[in-house]
This record gives structure tokens, C-alpha cells and sequence, in this order.
């Protein structure tokens, strides 16, 4: 799903950014080294500084992790100010993947 996102975006990543209440599965660790990229966690705090910048929202996760975008908002949220949304969020299979870049 990385890789399937970065063809959308026609860009490598070069980071891979996930919730740190993600941080003991298995598939995160796995997911970042496919493409052979550093892991970030990114803390409930700062995924929640960039839910008004996220394009799609989940109900059920507003509910069970107290933010509504988790995929967009790990990936705009390792940007930092200014990032900005290239591929929305992706769901397959259980898992969601979501592409932006930092303002240069």
C-alpha cells in the first residue's frame, strides 16, 4: 500500500509515519521496511494538531482513538507546519496509508 501510494504521488517517501499507539505491530515495522525507510511514531497530541488539514474521517476512529484521521494525520503530522496532503488516506484490508509532503 506504501508503494501504491507513492506511484499515485510520483514520489519516493521518505519517511514512513504511524501512530504511536501502532508501535508494538508487527505490520507497521513491516510496511516501513518494504520501501527501506525510517519509522516515526507520531504521539496522539500531534495527530490531533492536524485533523482540520485531513480530507477523510473515520466515526469509528474519533471513537476508539480519539481522532478521526489517523492515516493522514500520522503523515501530514512528520511534516510538520506547513505539510501538505499528495495521496488521501487508503483502506485495504485493515490498514490505511496516506501520503503528504513538508513545505519547502
Amino acid at each position: 500500500m506504501v508503494r501504491e501510494a507513492a506511484g499515485s504521488a510520483g514520489r519516493s517517501p521518505s519517511v514512513l509515519a504511524a501512530p504511536a499507539f501502532k508501535q508494538g505491530e508487527a505490520g507497521v515495522h513491516e510496511a516501513a521496511r518494504l520501501p527501506g525507510v525510517p519509522l516515526l511514531f507520531i504521539g496522539t497530541e500531534a495527530l490531533a494538531s492536524v485533523q482540520a488539514d485531513c480530507v477523510t474521517r473515520s466515526a469509528a476512529a474519533a471513537v476508539t482513538v480519539g481522532v478521526a484521521s489517523v492515516a493522514e494525520g500520522s503523515a501530514l503530522a512528520a511534516c510538520g507546519p506547513g505539510g501538505r496532503l499528495l495521496v488521501q488516506r487508503i483502506a485495504r484490508g485493515g490498514a490505511t496509508c496516506a501520503l503528504a509532503e513538508a513545505d519547502e
